[in-house]
């Protein structure tokens, strides 16, 4: 079976310098918050183009140390799309604070800027838009609507690693961002990680403090914390990684570019390179009326597919009294029709053809 992702085959294929940094971490003896995560902190930030980074234990655990360094909680609320992981209002959540949805662009899945003004009220604290699938929501118009009512922006970059919007990377254009390492993520650990960035350091000093027991002296808590450490093992195998992210981000663009190719045959609706950004496709996405039959071709020629997400956040049980300030036909809509075809740096253009030529297969039995 052709799999959706493969952290197994990254790993494979930086296996010799992994188990170098891994037996580095191991020889030193030292395991939490040491010199691998510092020096990681600071090889991001440059990076990404900010001037702090901090890691911490997930990419939700990141999204809820940026929302309470920002101050949101209890009485807030915090401006997202349904249309996203649960962890992006799970974070929220956590802080004690109300998230309020809107729906998506079409062509981008991104926040769509047009509905913010509507959802805007006294309780309004921040804005939380996300990047999905390496796609980069439009910032500047986001940017432009917090200014002028005084908001936070906090960007989920969990699935945008390099990604560019106006030629800026995502996570430097709101007050900080948040990033996951999950292992299928386009920088993706070997276990949970996460980090926030930002160019503001009284931020980047709260989130130090909160994520590990709002301690400045040892043992003392100065304000109220948690406990969200990005270890030193992860933090060595990141850095590792992130000396290849721009190579496997091509790499990525380049099997894209193969499914651009060989797909609009079909009647798939294919993703949309943004005109004033550069998607990274964590994921590419096709959209397809008739996407569970395609989904169970695929599946039948031994290939992989997933659905990111087959259920909107305020379609699920748990969240289900949330307030949605817009309508939602566009998020309603995509998850009937969205699939995710198999990429990542390590598959083959012969797969991605194969892959190609297995749903022309599908279109043209139809």
């Amino acid at each position: 079976m052709l799999l959706p992702s493969n952290p197994k085959a990254n790993y494979l294929a930086h296996k010799e310098e992994i188990d170098a940094a891994i037996d580095r971490v191991l020889d030193s003896g030292w395991f939490i918050l040491g010199k691998e995560v510092e020096s990681f902190e600071v090889e991001f930030a440059n990076y990404i183009g900010a001037k702090h980074a901090v890691g911490a234990a997930s990419g939700t655990d990141a999204l809820e140390l940026a929302l309470r360094a920002c101050d949101v909680g209890p009485g807030d609320e915090v401006i997202t799309v349904s249309h996203t992981a649960v962890a992006t209002v799970a974070a929220i959540d956590l802080c004690g604070a109300a998230p309020v949805l809107v729906d998506i662009l079409p062509e981008s899945f991104t926040l769509d800027p047009a509905l913010l003004e509507g959802a805007i009220t006294p309780r309004t604290k921040a804005i939380l838009p996300v990047h999905l699938y390496g796609h980069p929501a439009a910032m500047d118009d986001v940017a432009d609507i917090a200014a002028k009512h005084g908001l936070r922006v906090i960007e989920d970059c969990a699935q945008s690693h390099g990604a560019k919007w106006k030629g800026k990377t995502t996570g430097t254009w709101g007050d900080i961002g948040a990033f996951s390492f999950y292992p299928t993520k386009n920088l993706g650990a070997l276990g949970d990680g996460g980090a926030v960035v930002t160019d503001d350091a009284e931020l980047a000093e709260r989130c130090r403090l909160v994520r590990e027991y709002g301690w400045k002296e040892r043992y003392v808590s100065a304000i109220a914390g948690m406990n969200t450490r990005l270890d030193e093992v992860q933090a060595a195998i990141l850095r590792v990684k992130l000396k290849h992210l721009d190579v496997e981000n091509e790499l990525r663009k380049s099997l894209a570019g193969i499914y651009d190719e060989k797909l609009p045959a079909t009647e798939l609706g294919l993703p949309i390179p943004p005109a004033d950004g550069e998607h990274v496709y964590h994921q590419y996405v096709v959209r397809s009326a008739a996407r569970n039959e395609l989904r169970q071709y695929l599946k039948e020629n031994e290939i992989g597919s997933l659905i990111h997400y087959p259920v909107p956040v305020h379609r699920q049980p748990a969240y289900a009294d949330l307030r949605c300030a817009s309508s939602m036909a566009q998020t309603e809509k995509a998850v009937q029709e969205i699939l995710s075809l198999p990429i990542y740096p390590e598959l083959s253009e012969e797969a991605v053809r194969g892959v190609a030529e297995a749903v022309v297969g599908f279109f043209g039995d139809r």
